[in-house]
């Protein structure tokens, strides 16, 4: 009896499939961008602290974003270009944001310059260079880094090869399974 019980609970839609954005609480929301199939902590070698990261061009974590400045209006310029960036380029990339809790060492030329080179996706045995990325802003504390949309639905996993100045350890590495990213039946990267 009890597992005719657990059943519907067990087979029950996510939240983020299940109802729309204006719905879910602020809990919720941080669940989705922070512990999520589109959400991972960006791990360094033998280490158990992770740097938060997520796929901002997945559309439920588009939707959180829309959601949490909808609920806390924030006068950005910056915040502006990148969301108009991603109106422009929906579907031609993919944005990895991961927490950078000291923005200024994106000042440092030497350091702009060694995150540029070194952070990579990776897609079976292909390597994908950034091509571009937009720095923390005063209203987001995330850097996002721009990569070419290489990967597709037949892709078993994908991961980011990422150098993160400013943080402990700062050769970080984070993957995601293609199959876990899947909202209303479709793949969303």
């Amino acid at each position: 009896m009890v597992a005719l019980i657990l059943v519907p609970v067990l087979l029950a839609a996510p939240f983020w499939e299940s109802r729309p954005a204006a719905q879910w609480s602020d809990e919720e929301i941080q669940t989705l961008l922070r512990d999520s199939p589109w959400a991972q902590a960006a791990m360094a070698p033998m280490s158990t602290d992770g740097v938060p990261a997520y796929l901002a061009t997945a559309r439920p974590i588009q939707e959180a974003e829309r959601e949490l400045l909808r609920r806390n209006p924030v006068e950005d310029p910056s915040a502006e270009e990148y969301r108009e960036f991603l109106r422009e380029n929906q579907g031609k990339v993919i944005v990895l944001a991961v927490f950078l809790p000291r923005p200024d060492v994106l000042l440092d030329p030497v350091e702009a310059k060694r995150m540029q080179e070194e952070c990579l996706l990776k897609v079976g045995r292909k390597k994908h260079k950034m091509i571009g990325h937009f720095p923390p802003a005063p209203s987001d504390p995330y850097l996002r880094l721009v990569y070419p949309r290489a990967v597709s639905a037949t892709d078993k996993a994908f991961s980011f090869e990422l150098y993160l100045p400013g943080v402990p350890a700062p050769y970080r590495t984070v993957e995601f399974r293609v199959k876990d990213l899947t909202c209303k039946g479709a793949p969303e990267m």
